[in-house]
């Protein structure tokens, strides 16, 4: 079924029709439309713009629809051009040409938007739900090796000795910023565009903050122009699930090298592993490795929207109709992805004695004898410079830090005693790093403490929301 038709001489060809159509995308849509046709129906008959006796039909039907779209006995056909398009079909099988009442005062472009917002906050409610969860599992993992000590790296190469916990823990104060994100994101897109018609709002008395409140929406529209072109919210949902991805990445980096024969630190459980067709001793992390390879799609997904976007002129074009499938596959690609990392973060067992001899190697602890020099108030430029050779001379003669003599330290500083061995110490090392957000592991379990707390208080906020918004559209 068209929605359109009445001035042209003869229908579209056949290719024409395939490049138009989009049912088969935007019907995931649906529960979504049914529930703006409500809200948009208690505005018609609360102001009189249809008779009584044909909105109780209407609105008896839309909930008829609404129950056989969800158990699949009612879907798009093959003449149907988009999802807006199948449901008036569906309303007019019902009811006849009564069905078609419902069109007064609205267009398909301020639907679709007011539709696909709605469809929008649902799942990326879901998907901060699923942050959470992976939040969660981190932090717990983390808790478990707090007073596990670990190399650290800058440039992929030894740096200074940390808290394993802290090195865990990191990943979920990046998913925090996600979750600050979608929150920021969720007040932005409480804007309801319907009423806004096809670009110029209507001369039929429509009440579009009504209806706004009808849908949950925190708002209406303040200009119909932008109210039927604007896609922030989806570019800006793009960019949010690209930053997921990127952190994902990150992950998934991290477990693919850690669980390499040459580190051997973690052990990814099976459940979350796969083998080789050919060789039947290998392990691979391919989980993380898929979540490392998935982000490209997500950042590829958020570039494709905003170059369809770039220049485009104002009102509705039928460009907007690319919004759709680089969102929906974002949100299924991390709806894939999400619970699969979750699971073999919580189930990786890590190696602590491993972990324990990497941590003094590679002169990490040569940070420990500047600062040595800098607390009995040697300028920090010379004692870096005492420590830098200090290294120099355990490398030429094959030594560690602490093998140094007394004689040797003083002839590179004369404050270099050998007292400072005493500080020589991976244990000393973690534990002097007592700032604010620092690695020491009595701080990195009060760090964990509070992440935990703020993880819980933010699931039961979502809960509370998907709560809401489920009570909207049964409504």
């Amino acid at each position: 079924m068209v929605l359109w038709g009445g001035r042209f001489a003869q229908g579209p060809e056949a290719s024409a029709i395939a490049l138009s159509r989009s049912v088969h995308f935007d019907w995931r849509l649906a529960p979504y439309d049914l529930r703006s046709s409500m809200a948009h129906l208690a505005i018609l008959k609360k102001n009189g713009l249809i008779q009584l006796t044909d909105a109780d039909v209407i609105l008896k039907a839309l909930k008829e629809l609404a129950t056989e779209v969800s158990v699949g006995s009612f879907h798009a056909i093959e003449s149907d051009e988009d999802v807006h398009s199948a449901l008036e079909r569906g309303l007019t099988e019902k009811l006849g040409t009564v069905g078609g009442a419902l069109r007064a005062g609205r267009s398909r472009n301020d639907q679709v938007t007011t539709d696909l917002r709605l469809f929008s906050i649902d799942h990326m409610l879901e998907i901060a739900f699923c942050i959470t969860t992976l939040q969660s599992a981190i932090l717990e993992k983390a808790a478990e090796y707090v007073n596990d000590p670990a190399p650290g790296f800058t440039h992929i190469q030894h740096a200074q000795p940390v808290s394993f916990g802290h090195e865990l823990a990191k990943h979920a104060q990046a998913f925090a910023r996600d979750l600050d994100r979608i929150d920021d994101w969720l007040s932005r897109t409480s804007v309801s565009s319907l009423g806004a018609g096809a670009l110029a709002g209507s001369s039929l008395d429509l009440e579009p903050i009504f209806t706004a409140k009808n849908l949950g929406f925190a708002s209406s529209f303040a200009n119909s122009i932008d109210a039927v072109s604007d896609r922030d919210y989806v570019a800006e949902a793009l960019f949010i699930f690209a930053m997921i991805g990127n952190h994902l990445s990150r992950i998934g980096e991290e477990w693919t090298i850690w669980s390499s024969q040459e580190f051997a630190w973690a052990k990814v459980a099976d459940a979350y592993s796969t083998g080789s067709s050919i060789m039947p001793q290998k392990k691979n992390p391919d989980m993380a490795e898929l979540a490392r390879g998935k982000s490209g799609r997500l950042v590829g997904n958020l570039v494709s929207v905003l170059t369809m976007l770039k220049g485009l002129p104002f009102a509705y074009n039928r460009d907007l109709q690319e919004d759709k499938e680089p969102l929906f596959d974002s949100f299924d690609t991390l709806f894939l992805v999400l619970p699969a990392i979750s699971g073999m973060v919580a189930t990786t067992d890590f190696d602590r004695e491993k972990m324990a001899q990497a941590a003094p190697m590679g002169f990490s602890l040569a940070t420990e004898i500047a600062d040595y020099l800098a607390k009995k108030h040697v300028p920090f430029a010379s004692a870096h410079e005492a420590a830098g050779k200090c290294v120099a001379l355990c490398e030429s003669s094959s030594r560690e830090l602490h093998e140094l003599t007394d004689v040797e330290f003083l002839a590179i500083h004369p404050e270099l005693d050998g007292r400072v061995r005493d500080v020589l110490t991976v244990d000393g090392a973690l534990n002097s790093r007592t700032t604010a957000g620092g690695t020491a592991p009595a701080l990195v379990a009060q760090q964990i403490k509070v992440a935990l707390a703020e993880n819980m208080e933010t699931q039961q906020e979502i809960a509370s929301k998907r709560q809401a918004f489920s009570e909207m559209m049964s409504a």
